[in-house]
């Protein structure tokens, strides 16, 4: 008989979620980021999801949000035409990049030195962390608001995507466009793997493999619901995709089986990303809240527990003999009373 998922609920947001991340496995686990329309974005440790902090200091909806490998650093972009660093151990706001526009994408360089934004003003822009005085570096090209920006091929080159259906290379020295992809309708979601170099894109109903340094297509899957974020599992096993029927819907990488789907959220889905290790992948919804599931069900993981049927019948019982034991007096003390109450009228 199949395992049913139970995930995991973190609640604290009033609004929309729409963006998150994990960070590294460091040597206090690992962590996740939420970035949400209520301004508030929050940390949580990654593999329970219980709450760690809350960083406060945007003055609108925040539409991106990340963690640096060591969950040592946080980044947010936001409605209030800022991008913010934090310090996510103290949660102190350490640096406030203003822009031009709402920034809709922040990421980190693997040594957390630099960091890159995308917004609604069209332009890519890098940051050099030790020198915030600087003016940052600054890429033109596309012709509508970007969604995404992302580090890939060791930091040497930009991905992004964009309102104006394309999703484009960049040469990080020259500025210049390496290759460009172009489609039907605006992408929705893209996620960057380094491991393997995969490039993951959604737009419509469609999921995208491709190779993130030729732009070469590898795969495409087709989901029964439109979506609007998919992820590739670490060991390129199983993908993971939610979207606006409520649903997460887990693949099998190699054949593109549909394996298993579930509903949870009470809204369309909005993101979803594997864990580090695998173990996890996380959603948050339309609903304001984000979920855990695991990627293997029944496995004991993180506040999950996998209890065998024996196992599960002697726990039962017993519970059942401990409360019986401990309610039976109080329970003969109440009829006592009843009768006494009832044989005296």
């Amino acid at each position: 008989m199949a395992m049913r998922q139970t995930p995991l609920t973190c609640s604290g947001h009033t609004r929309p979620v729409v963006d998150l991340a994990f960070s590294g496995i460091t040597p206090y686990g690992y962590f996740l980021i939420s970035a949400c329309k209520d301004g508030k974005p929050m940390l949580r440790q990654g593999d329970t999801g219980d709450w760690i902090g809350t960083f406060l200091g945007h003055k609108g909806a925040v539409w991106g949000a990340t963690l640096n490998n060591e969950a040592t650093k946080a980044a947010t972009a936001a409605a209030d035409f800022t991008a913010k660093v934090w310090d996510a151990v103290t949660g102190d706001e350490v640096l406030t990049l203003a822009h031009k526009h709402i920034v809709k994408s922040v990421n980190f360089t693997q040594d957390s030195s630099c960091l890159l934004t995308g917004g609604n003003d069209k332009i890519i822009r890098i940051y050099d962390l030790n020198k915030p005085e600087a003016e940052p570096q600054e890429i033109t090209g596309h012709t509508s608001a970007i969604k995404k920006a992302l580090w890939c091929n060791n930091d040497t080159q930009i991905l992004s995507a964009a309102d104006d259906k394309t999703v484009r290379l960049w040469d990080r020295n020259s500025t210049e466009v390496v290759k460009q992809l172009s489609f039907d309708m605006s992408v929705s979601s893209m996620e960057y793997i380094p491991d393997g170099e995969v490039l993951v894109i959604t737009y419509g109903k469609t999921i995208a493999f491709y190779n993130a340094l030729s732009l070469d297509m590898i795969k495409t899957v087709d989901a029964p619901a439109s979506i609007h974020s998919a992820s590739l599992h670490p060991d390129k096993d199983f993908f993971v995709a939610g979207g606006d029927d409520f649903k997460l819907y887990k693949f099998d990488y190699g054949t593109k089986e549909e394996l298993e789907s579930y509903k949870g959220h009470f809204g369309p889905v909005h993101c979803v990303r594997f864990s580090p290790d695998g173990e996890l992948y996380a959603s948050g919804s339309e609903d304001g809240t984000l979920r855990l599931w695991q990627t293997a069900v029944g496995k004991t993981y993180g506040l999950w527990k996998c209890v065998l049927p024996g196992e599960f019948s002697l726990t039962i019982g017993f519970l059942v003999t401990s409360l019986t034991k401990a309610l039976l007096p109080r329970l003969l003390d109440l009829a006592g009373s009843w009768w006494f109450q009832t044989s005296s009228v």
